[in-house]
């Protein structure tokens, strides 16, 4: 697989660095919205990606048909892997915020650029920077910090650290297949493929289990449309974006962003602790992505 390429002659019209921190703002709400929603997890991850699916696959029929039909069989086995890992990424996270605190989750799916520093390398050949692997070590260890106060013993909150885990590296599979995809592919089209076979995967787990698929409450409701329009066609599609221009480590450091504005957030909402020791973790974190940002080339 050849080496993907920043696309110095096609600039953006906006900094990616300002793309990454609206999305970073978007996603965050993400685990917020999945405490507000009371519906199963598989049923709830399923409707954030449908809904957003349902939004941009006719928009993209519209106005990238042809774009559509000249993609190769490998890019679409590709953005259908792509779905495949952000399914089983929201299938795990998702679950795990109903056993371990938001803290812990979001800190262990952040775990995604550790991944991505191991993976990237291998299978991308895009090459990790010193500076970059400290920025991650960094990063780490400012989530680490944000959730250390919330680690607890136990079957149930384990079972969920490790789904969060598990959650975490499934990112990072996400990132490094949109990462190459992205470099010949419109961001439309690709989050309409990717998004809408994670949909197929979701929806299909569901039907299979028979889990129950209305009858919610409002605030339910509620929660999964903004899931589905702030987590994910705003939150996720930045990143998908930043993606053509910025490298997959530094689009990964930027979930990291993620755990201390969600603190912040189930602080604010849910009265989850604020403490001295979660807002150095949160600095620590920003430092990182800081170092990493500086250490990429110029896009813009």
């Amino acid at each position: 697989m050849s080496s993907p390429t920043h696309n110095h002659n096609h600039k953006p019209g906006i900094h990616p660095y300002f793309i990454l921190i609206s999305g970073i703002l978007a996603i965050s709400t993400g685990a917020i919205f999945v405490r507000m929603a009371d519906a199963p997890s598989l049923v709830i991850a399923a409707y954030r990606v449908g809904l957003a699916a349902l939004i941009l696959v006719p928009v993209t029929c519209w106005k990238s048909h042809d774009e559509l039909r000249s993609l190769s069989s490998k890019d679409l086995k590709s953005a259908f892997l792509s779905g495949a890992f952000l399914a089983m990424h929201f299938a795990t996270w998702i679950s795990s915020l109903k056993f371990t605190t938001i803290s812990n989750s979001v800190v262990l799916v952040s775990t995604s650029p550790l991944w991505v520093g191991v993976l990237a390398p291998l299978f991308i050949k895009e090459k990790i920077k010193r500076i970059t692997m400290i920025s991650i070590f960094l990063s780490i260890i400012g989530c680490v910090i944000i959730g250390s106060g919330d680690f607890t013993a136990g079957g149930r909150a384990l079972w969920g650290d490790l789904l969060a885990l598990t959650g975490g590296f499934c990112a990072a599979g996400y990132l490094i297949l949109g990462r190459t995809l992205r470099q010949r592919v419109s961001l439309l089209v690709y989050v309409s493929l990717c998004y809408g076979s994670a949909a197929i995967i979701l929806w299909s787990a569901v039907l299979a289990m028979g889990l129950r698929v209305s009858g919610f409450s409002s605030q339910t409701l509620w929660a999964i449309w903004a899931m589905a329009l702030i987590s994910q066609i705003i939150g996720h599609s930045s990143y998908n974006w930043a993606l053509r221009y910025c490298s997959a480590t530094l689009v990964a450091l930027s979930f990291l962003g993620e755990p201390f504005v969600s603190t912040i957030l189930a602080y604010l909402l849910f009265q989850e602790d604020l403490t001295l020791t979660k807002t150095v973790g949160g600095l620590i974190i920003l430092c990182g992505i800081y170092l990493a940002a500086r250490s990429e080339p110029k896009v813009a």
